[in-house]
């Protein structure tokens, strides 16, 4: 590709790679309250790796996409309904947890107790699992590219210009996500920060869980 015909082909894909991270990542769903409240019980360094574990999967999922929209929607959509019932069956198990902890936390003599160890890599492995199982996210990105919004047509460069188009879009929705999760965690932290003695995380804990039990029922009607 020429240089201009780079520029003319690649700055789509970038709009709409910030465009689509954006749309995809603030919508507040169960991934992002768990974020919010797990962030709220642990340091900054914890809530950030989870941010950036749902922004990996965003990333990567647009970068499949960007790559491979049509084969990928093929896949993903005879075991969308699969999918869903995973993921909600993840959503109570991990709502349960939270709230039976922060109960134990709660009752624990002298409030010595937490609700939740979790490290960094921790944190982040577990928002991977949990964002990586949503069908929702990759149909998203499916549709964005399918419907030409990436390249606006077949690009010059044949297979390097689809590569490099494709990358651009996964990067951008990278950035997008990572952005806005990062906010999220750091608006748990501040929370947690504000609502730092034991009745202030039993609350966080239970309001957490019981959003996310909502949304896993909400995710199967």
């Amino acid at each position: 590709m020429s240089a201009t015909a780079s520029l003319t082909t690649l700055w789509p894909a970038l709009v709409a790679g910030i465009a689509a991270g954006y749309a995809v990542a603030l919508p507040v769903g169960p991934v992002a309250s768990y974020l919010v409240g797990l962030a709220a019980r642990h340091p900054w360094r914890v809530g950030a790796a989870g941010a950036l574990g749902v922004a990996a999967v965003d990333g990567g999922y647009a970068l499949v996409t960007g790559l491979f929209g049509t084969f990928v929607a093929g896949l993903v959509q005879p075991v969308e309904g699969p999918l869903r019932i995973a993921s909600a069956v993840v959503l109570v198990v991990l709502a349960a947890r939270g709230a039976l902890a922060a109960w134990r936390e709660r009752t624990a003599p002298d409030g010595e107790g937490r609700a939740e160890t979790l490290t960094a890599p921790g944190a982040f492995a577990r928002f991977v699992t949990i964002t990586a199982i949503n069908p929702g996210t990759v149909l998203f990105f499916t549709v964005i590219v399918t419907g030409g919004a990436v390249t606006g047509g077949a690009p010059d460069g044949g297979t390097a210009g689809r590569i490099v188009v494709g990358a651009v879009f996964g990067t951008a929705a990278f950035l997008a996500s990572a952005s806005w999760q990062l906010a999220l965690a750091l608006g748990g932290t501040l929370l947690g920060r504000m609502l730092s003695g034991p009745r202030g995380r039993l609350g966080t804990a239970l309001a957490s869980s019981a959003l996310m039990l909502v949304l896993a029922v909400l995710l199967l009607c």
